[in-house]
């Protein structure tokens, strides 16, 4: 399977955006899309609930940092930051659509020999899954702390981000 894209460095936003904080992940790429530039070898990608058709957007890829809302039984707004083998723990518990997919989509990645070298997951523990397109105010103060944590992890790869 070829891949879409050939960004050496991809920011993968997770969610479904009609399920309010369920969609944070995605706003936080169209936030990151909005008030900062990035050079050419980053591609940033509203993956929604996709599932495995992610594979054609990340295959590839040597630097993939995803981010979602995480269920992770903590407080509403709690913060993770998941690595590696972390991220494929905590995706192997999970049950949304998703969640399931990307899981998959590493999976399937690493089975064929295409395995993405840099894993990296943020997200915050959600408020709420209500129905509805917005986020809760809560969860939007948390907008501008995940860009920037977006934005320190690309520096960390050696990239230049601009405000």
């Amino acid at each position: 399977m070829e891949s879409l894209f050939t960004s050496e460095n991809t920011v993968l936003g997770i969610g479904n955006i009609i399920l309010s904080d369920e969609g944070f992940g995605v706003r936080v790429v169209e936030y990151l899309e909005k008030n900062f530039t990035f050079p050419d070898n980053v591609n940033l990608i509203d993956g929604g609930t996709l599932g495995v058709e992610l594979t054609h957007f990340i295959t590839g890829t040597k630097r993939l940092l995803i981010i979602d809302s995480i269920n992770g039984g903590a407080e509403a707004g709690a913060i993770f930051h998941l690595r590696g083998d972390e991220i494929k723990k905590h995706f192997a518990q999970k049950i949304s659509a998703h969640e399931v997919g990307i899981q998959d989509v590493l999976t399937m990645l690493e089975l064929s020999g295409r395995k993405i070298p840099h894993v990296e997951l943020i997200g915050a523990q959600p408020f709420s899954l209500e129905a509805g397109t917005e986020l809760t105010p809560p969860m939007q103060k948390l907008l501008p702390v995940f860009a920037d944590k977006a934005v320190e992890i690309l520096k960390s790869w050696g990239l230049e981000i601009e405000k």
